[in-house]
């Protein structure tokens, strides 16, 4: 919500005052909700860093995974 009304033209300072939060959370929340991507496929940058990170788990998985097909196969 406060982020589209700085999209829609409210000043950062203007929403902070309003809302009671200091400007710089308000510059963190149009940070994280950048969209990424266009149309229909875009994602929020925090949906972005999200996926990255699951990403890295399930190589990181999938590489301990074949090590351990690896072992069970010499036996």
């Amino acid at each position: 919500m406060i982020v589209d009304l700085y999209h829609s033209g409210t000043s950062v300072k203007d929403l902070s005052g309003e809302y009671g939060v200091s400007e710089v959370t308000v510059y963190r929340w149009i940070k994280q909700f950048i969209p990424v991507g266009s149309g229909d496929e875009s994602i929020i940058q925090k949906e972005m860093v999200g996926m990255k990170k699951e990403m890295l788990r399930l190589q990181q998985e999938n590489e301990i995974l074949k090590k351990a097909m690896a072992i069970f196969a010499k036996k």
